[in-house]
């Protein structure tokens, strides 16, 4: 069979969940297995069944470790998946830490979670997948050098390329045989930017069918950051942090950000221009993540400085809980880098618990904050947040470094994209929220002669004759187009419950609290019975 079937199952409308199915010549590949991130309704998507048969697929290509590209990887094993996964040697090096660290992850949520349900008397839930079942999957990688033909199920070639992203991450080109001759796709994966402390510029073919390119920063500029200009810009941010009682706290990506940011850090502190100061790596991962790249270190560009940072005196990695409570005790300025960095899990909601409601602490972030986390709640300025069921005010200075992201941006993305030229049928966008998908679209269909798509959720398309066809699903998609890439009813729900107790709070008198919690009680009354409703 020649038709070529390509569905979005994940970043699709949004940055996280990665998921493409190529249907080619009887075979089913699928390019990234990650998982949804962002708001609530989104990583409900993680627990349900894949809208695919698992055991049907024949082949992963992974493009690179980061668990918005690869965290499912071990659940569609679990459900039926026994065949290769082909990616880089280093990835598979991450990949061997960071998905037992996400089963590790989830067995610890869903264990406090279901504390919490038995004394609610409510259903206990299953963890995604485990440490031990996202171990068991290892054995399935299939390391591909760069540049490399391979050959996997219906004879379908494919190739890495350099993605400039991460250590060991790749855009993917295919080529798939037909009776009208062989058609190219080229998936680029997470493109980085044109300056990397540790990556090389992004390399990718040219001539190509269709390209499914990532859009996370297409309708945003950042400024032009050469490693001296960035870390003139992370001393003057650290100056300005530097409190005698306060801290310095980064919530960052443990695998690569955190190595890059300590690096800088350290090499300003070596030059004086910074103050030594303790700095803390809050995060298991990250101290694994670390072993990864001290072993890839000489393939790095800059991988001595990163070598000469890891002894630095000043630096310390916590691994157990009771090193990271002694965190707490810490007197004097310090910084603490910790994960997740869009504080979704993991230590940093523990530090920023500790820190948010004091005036002399600082938040920097150095990634990109997904719609409805938490790090993007704080980011657009809440005043109060909710954290383990405790509500903080927010006092703490909020701070942004877009130097670190290892995402192109607007400029840098058309640029790649023109690069491949000629596209000869189509281009998809994915990974980008609606806007920047939007704005990469408009600024990038006068210059290119061929359909530009923006894929929902579940879409499915042929691709065919001159260009893309958009078909009809088998089944309804999993969520609409509104609720992906947006903050959803959860988050509304926390801003009107925080809402309420300030007003509450700032009400003249029990008499006034009173009446806003009748006028609130008519309005429940009214939304479950509107013939009832009789006004304020």
């Amino acid at each position: 069979m020649d038709t070529l079937i390509l569905e979005f199952h994940g970043a699709a409308g949004s940055v996280t969940g990665s998921c493409f199915l190529l249907k080619a010549r009887g075979a089913r590949i699928l390019i990234d297995c990650g998982m949804f991130q962002g708001s609530k309704t989104e990583k409900e998507l993680n627990y349900r069944p894949f809208p695919f048969d698992p055991a049907g697929i024949d082949a992963v290509l992974l493009t690179h470790a980061h668990i918005d590209h690869s965290g499912l990887l071990p659940k569609l094993a679990k459900d039926g998946f026994s065949g290769p996964i082909y990616t880089t040697p280093a990835t598979i090096d991450l990949c061997t830490i960071m998905l037992q660290d996400s089963g590790h992850i989830q067995e610890s949520e869903v264990h406090q979670l279901n504390r919490r349900n038995r004394r609610r008397s409510r259903k206990t839930v299953e963890p995604i997948y485990t440490a031990d079942e996202a171990r068991s999957i290892m054995p399935q990688f299939i390391s591909v050098g760069y540049g490399e033909w391979r050959e996997t199920a219906g004879r379908v070639k494919f190739r890495f390329w350099d993605a400039g992203h991460l250590l060991g991450s790749t855009s993917i080109e295919l080529e798939v045989g037909t009776a009208e001759g062989p058609v190219k796709l080229l998936f680029s994966g997470d493109v980085g930017p044109g300056s990397k402390l540790f990556e090389s510029r992004p390399e990718a073919p040219s001539g190509i069918d269709y390209l499914i390119c990532e859009s996370t920063y297409g309708d945003r500029e950042r400024e032009e950051y050469a490693l001296k200009e960035r870390r003139i810009c992370l001393q003057k941010l650290v100056a300005q942090a530097n409190h005698p009682n306060g801290a310095l706290l980064i919530p960052s990506f443990a695998v690569e950000r955190t190595q890059e940011v300590l690096t800088d850090l350290i090499a300003l502190m070596d030059a004086g221009t910074l103050q030594r100061c303790p700095v803390s790596i809050d995060s298991p991962l990250a101290s694994q993540a670390t072993d990864a790249f001290k072993k890839h270190a000489r393939d790095m560009e800059n991988g001595a400085n990163f070598l000469r940072a890891l002894n630095a005196p000043n630096v310390r990695f916590t691994e157990t809980a009771e090193q990271s409570k002694a965190l707490d005790l810490i007197k004097g300025f310090h910084i603490i880098i910790a994960a997740s960095g869009m504080c979704e899990a993991g230590r940093i909601r523990h530090r920023l618990k500790n820190w948010l409601w004091r005036s002399e602490c600082t938040v920097l972030f150095v990634g990109f904050q997904a719609a409805g986390t938490l790090g993007r709640i704080l980011q657009d300025g809440a005043k109060v947040v909710r954290i383990q069921g405790d509500e903080i005010r927010v006092s703490a200075k909020i701070a942004t470094l877009d130097a670190y992201s290892g995402h192109a941006d607007a400029s840098e993305l058309d640029g790649w994209v023109m690069e491949r030229g000629p596209i000869r049928k189509g281009l998809f966008l994915v990974h980008g929220e609606d806007g920047a998908r939007n704005a990469m679209s408009r600024r990038l269909s006068g210059k290119l002669p061929i359909g530009i798509f923006s894929p929902s959720l579940d879409d499915v398309y042929e691709l065919t004759g001159a260009s893309a066809r958009l078909l009809s699903r088998p089944t309804p998609a999993r969520l609409q187009p509104e609720e992906i890439g947006h903050p959803d009813w959860h988050n509304d729900y926390q801003n009107f419950i925080l809402d309420l107790a300030d007003r509450l709070k700032h009400a003249a008198g029990g008499k006034s609290r009173a009446v806003i919690l009748r006028r609130l009680e008519r309005a429940l009354e009214a939304e479950r019975d509107p013939s009832e409703h009789r006004g304020p």
